[in-house]
């Protein structure tokens, strides 16, 4: 694979030019282009440039609209809802997240419901806002049927990510996401493209073959991790991100999709907790004593401590060549 060198404001400003040039509006592209620069900056690279070409072929269809406008509605004291009017997630999110985070600061907890959005991005982005506001949270989103429920061979759950966020006062939040598939499908595609193997249990081929090749993988199906255990979690996310905020399931998001290669309508929930208002003063020396604890075991590693590492390093970024010349084509 032949890379190339990237600076970070060389990857926002790509980002961004793609944007408007494919029918974004200042807001939509701002808020797509600074989504794709922190992943990249935090190494999360399937979630980064690499997502450009099924934002473009979305805005092309005319699926998502790259000048809408999400609307706020507070459905009770603790209840925050946004529709997102065919928006990507990120815009729709940027209008949300700051009133839930007064909300929960206000009540002790809040949630957020997402609806008629297009969620292409990595979910770290809302739990750690939060986080970095001194709250607790928990955030997921459905996907198109990727995933085969334990015990079956066909596909029907999304890939279906969680993410969940700590706040540390003056320290890193702990913060993890992951898809309740065995690996998420990005990392999936980029396996494949680049001609490596994955792990033995990661999914099945067409015909319900374990196999570790990636290709066959995506033409096939995805599996839990942990068997009947991630089943079960991603169960969970398709009732709260679709159950509960009366958007699409994953099945109905294949159904009712225009198959251009974008991401589907969907929604995300994302909840909110004050460990200030629920646990009262204290909170914080009790917590780090536990994290004293964890960390002073050989060998663990605190979730999300690779990527706020990354973080720190304002060099450039070495980046996939022919992906760099496909998003140039977009104009």
């Amino acid at each position: 694979m032949t890379t190339t060198s990237l600076t970070l404001s060389e990857i926002y400003n790509l980002a961004h030019k793609t944007m408007l040039a494919n029918g974004c509006d200042e807001a939509n592209a701002e808020a797509l282009a600074d989504i794709i620069y922190r992943a990249e900056r935090d190494g999360s690279h399937s979630h980064g440039l690499f997502r450009i070409p099924g934002y473009v072929k979305a805005l092309r269809s005319g699926k998502v609209d790259g000048k809408a406008k999400p609307k706020i509605t507070k459905k009770s004291s603790v209840i925050i809802q946004v529709d997102g009017n065919s928006s990507f997630a990120p815009l729709a999110q940027a209008v949300g997240l700051p009133e839930l985070s007064k909300l929960a600061l206000e009540t002790g907890l809040a949630a957020l419901s997402l609806t008629n959005v297009h969620h292409f991005a990595a979910l770290w982005p809302e739990t750690e806002f939060l986080a970095d506001r001194g709250l607790a949270s928990i955030a997921c989103t459905a996907y198109m049927p990727t995933v085969a429920p334990a015990g079956s061979k066909e596909k029907l759950f999304g890939t279906n990510p969680i993410s969940f966020a700590w706040p540390r006062p003056g320290k890193n939040p702990i913060c993890f996401d992951m898809a309740t598939s065995s690996m998420a499908l990005g990392d999936l595609q980029i396996a494949a493209r680049d001609g490596n193997q994955v792990p033995l249990g990661t999914g099945l081929d067409k015909d319900g073959l374990a196999t570790t090749d990636p290709a066959k993988i995506a033409a096939g199906v995805l599996l839990p991790f942990g068997g009947y255990k991630g089943s079960a979690i991603a169960l969970m996310v398709e009732l709260l991100a679709a159950g509960l905020t009366g958007e699409q399931f994953s099945y109905e998001a294949k159904n009712n999709d225009n198959g251009d290669g974008g991401p589907p309508r969907g929604g995300e929930i994302v909840f909110a907790f004050s460990p200030e208002i629920i646990a009262g003063n204290g909170w914080e020396l009790h917590v780090e004593g536990f994290m004293e604890k964890l960390c002073g075991l050989d060998g663990v590693r605190v979730p999300g401590e690779r990527r706020h590492k990354n973080r720190l390093d304002k060099g450039p970024r070495m980046i996939n060549t022919d992906l760099i010349q496909t998003i140039k084509s977009f104009g």
